[in-house]
């Protein structure tokens, strides 16, 4: 027999497990649509049901949780014939998922001195707006922007951000933004999921309707605000060169705390260890004495 496709059978495990579709959607980090179209893709090519509905519950039918228990095995075979492959290869190169803007922005002016260090030597470094997967990707490490870091891996606070306001030079000069109340009536461009309401939140004053463009990319509408199309709410890690350049101006020294960060994972028992502790201590020491404190590996 053909075996089905490996997401199809992680699908299965994890809804079986948690009874639960949305449950299993967010734990691979896909919708519940996708869960659900592959399981009815697993009962097409097994000839038969796999869940039934039971409340807000799927609960899996007989058949369907022991095949559950299986495939967790064959999961757990897989994760420890990765890792003593891992340990086995004299020299591999250690794996870094990287959050794009924090590839593109803040890492590029740090990499001549990364890679000059024992630290950054055989780094394999990859840019992926996605969550990667740290059994079935074979990544090491990962450098990611969230509001917490995973509860299940090994960590270490890279940074904390700022938010407040930026626009091009010749807006700047056309706007006069001397306090946060007079953005009320600046051209504001808008991030989906960083609100302004959250500047505005902070100095007592109702976020203004919303209108004008609206953007999902953090680079993007940088971009849009050196091109003069409006007032940005940016984050301090990647405006810097921007406005050091010139490219950008920052309209008021009133700042809000950014409750999202940069962090490092890993898995604890990853053996290559010894070479991510070396990576994170860098990593560390270049950004600043101030995160060295929020560490959560327990080593």
């Amino acid at each position: 027999m053909r075996l089905p496709p490996f997401f199809a059978m992680r699908a299965l495990e994890a809804a079986a497990r948690h009874r639960s579709y949305s449950a299993a959607a967010k734990e691979l980090a896909v919708t519940h649509g996708a869960v659900s179209q592959q399981i009815r893709r697993l009962e097409a090519e097994l000839g038969g049901r796999l869940f039934r509905r039971q409340g807000n519950s799927m609960i899996p039918l007989p058949a369907a949780a022991r095949l559950a228990e299986r495939i967790a095995e064959a999961q757990a075979v897989l994760a420890d014939g990765l890792r003593e492959f891992a340990s086995s290869a004299e020299g591999a190169p250690l794996l870094v998922s990287i959050d794009p803007q924090l590839g593109v922005r803040w890492l590029p002016s740090r990499l001549a001195r990364l890679t000059a260090d024992p630290a950054g030597a055989n780094l394999d470094l990859r840019f992926e707006g996605r969550m990667a997967d740290f059994v079935t990707d074979g990544v090491d490490v990962g450098l990611r922007y969230g509001r917490d870091a995973p509860a299940d891996l090994a960590s270490a606070l890279l940074f904390r951000e700022q938010l407040f306001p930026v626009c091009s030079p010749t807006l700047a000069g056309r706007e006069a933004i001397r306090a946060p109340n007079d953005l009320l009536s600046a051209p504001l461009l808008r991030h989906t999921h960083r609100p302004w309401r959250l500047w505005f939140a902070g100095f007592g004053l109702p976020e203004p309707a919303p209108s004008g463009p609206e953007f999902e990319d953090s680079l993007m509408i940088i971009e849009a605000a050196a091109q003069g199309m409006g007032v940005a709410l940016a984050r301090s890690s990647l405006v810097r060169h921007d406005l050091e350049a010139g490219r950008l101006v920052r309209l008021l020294p009133e700042a809000v705390d950014n409750d999202f960060a940069f962090y490092m994972v890993w898995r604890a028992d990853n053996p290559k260890v010894s070479r991510i502790h070396a990576l994170r201590d860098w990593l560390v020491a270049e950004i600043g004495p101030e995160p060295a404190a929020d560490e959560t590996d327990g080593i």
